[in-house]
């Protein structure tokens, strides 16, 4: 590449939120920034359309008008782009553009907390089943588990198609309401864990991603996430767990396929 093509390195970064220009010379200096996989210099140019940067190994998404909305989804919306049954979407409650697409779901009558972006690196970072990011939710169950019940959930559940979850994290919170966290993306895992221990999900809100959570988020409504939201999110799942192998496409911070995979509830 021209060194005189493309934008300064440290300026990039200071306008996607790591701080003052200074702040990012010095993220720089310590050998922290990396383009296309190369640790960076001062002075590097990057040329925001192709090239790759990441901060402490997580991507950055520097692409103009990428965007990060956090939605709270209230019951009977579901989360797909089309929906053959003409019923409400996601997509409806979030600007129509840039075009945005949900990061893993959330079935039609569960409700909470839901990442949409165009971020391709960001959105296949979340959803990948490699990465585990934790998500909580609170369940209501119809009865009240016992003392047996929520210990098969923290140890890993036999499901209806063989196979055995993760370890969870569970906490009773009231009569029939527990608190559980989850790092797997299993279809509709936290319903067939409860129904698989006898209590069956009443009602579902996912509360927390990652790092993420807003209690003062009404049903329906979204807002952007900060710089520093998206940081941690990244952040997040590169300290989850195994790293998947090899690079993430240099180019997936253009706007993002589908990746709908995670599906647990």
């Amino acid at each position: 590449m021209n060194q005189r093509e493309g934008e300064r390195l440290q300026k990039v970064l200071a306008r996607v939120g790591y701080g003052s220009r200074r702040a990012c010379e010095e993220l720089i200096a310590e050998g922290r920034v990396t383009v296309n996989g190369q640790v960076a210099v001062l002075g590097r140019r990057v040329v925001v359309e192709t090239d790759l940067v990441e901060v402490d190994g997580a991507p950055v998404g520097v692409l103009p008008g990428l965007v990060y909305y956090l939605l709270n989804k209230p019951a009977g919306v579901v989360t797909t782009a089309d929906d053959p049954q003409g019923r409400p979407s996601v997509l409806e409650l979030v600007p129509a553009t840039p075009r945005v697409f949900p990061v893993g779901r959330l079935d039609r009558q569960s409700e909470g907390l839901l990442v949409l972006t165009n971020d391709g690196n960001l959105a296949q970072l979340l959803a990948h089943p490699r990465f585990g990011v934790e998500k909580e939710y609170l369940a209501e169950l119809r009865g009240t588990p016992g003392p047996g019940a929520l210990r098969r959930l923290r140890q890993g559940v036999l499901l209806d198609d063989g196979e055995t979850t993760g370890p969870a994290r569970v906490a009773a919170v009231s009569p029939g309401v527990i608190r559980l966290v989850i790092h797997e993306g299993r279809n509709r895992q936290v319903r067939r864990m409860c129904e698989a221990v006898g209590h069956p999900v009443v009602r579902l809100i996912r509360t927390k991603i990652g790092p993420i959570t807003d209690r003062s988020l009404p049903p329906g409504a979204w807002r952007p996430l900060e710089a520093s939201e998206v940081r941690a999110l990244a952040e997040a799942a590169l300290r989850s767990g195994v790293r998947a192998v090899g690079r993430l496409p240099a180019h997936g911070s253009g706007p993002a396929g589908s990746p709908g995979r995670d599906n647990p509830r």
